[in-house]
């Protein structure tokens, strides 16, 4: 069972779910809060590149009615990156549980784990 806000919408969402949900041509954006040495190591194919840091500045390139899902290496810099959009009217915004390391489990072996 995921995790609710206050709203009840679910705060996170398992790599298998947002994998059939964007093989079934869902539109979600994927926000990947890792630093770049990271991201150049694995990463989402499609997902966008914001550190944690960067977030604040970025706010407004980001659409807060749009479904978006945010990602790091286990899930604890996503969560606050979830969190923080939250706190700044973000309403479809949930964390990828696990982060890539469970993506990468359960979803894409091929990719390099760190």
């Amino acid at each position: 069972m995921s995790a609710a806000n206050a709203g009840g919408a679910p705060t996170e969402i398992t790599p298998e779910e947002l994998h059939r949900r964007r093989t079934a041509g869902e539109s979600i954006r994927i926000i990947d809060v890792r630093q770049p040495h990271e991201g150049a190591i694995c990463r989402i194919e499609g997902s966008e590149l914001i550190p944690l840091m960067d977030l604040p500045m970025r706010l407004v390139d980001l659409d807060p009615d749009e479904e978006t899902v945010v990602l790091c290496k286990m899930g604890g810099r996503s969560s606050q990156a979830a969190d923080f959009l939250r706190m700044n009217g973000f309403r479809h915004v949930r964390n990828l549980t696990g982060g890539i390391l469970a993506w990468i489990d359960r979803v894409d072996p091929t990719m390099t784990k760190y």
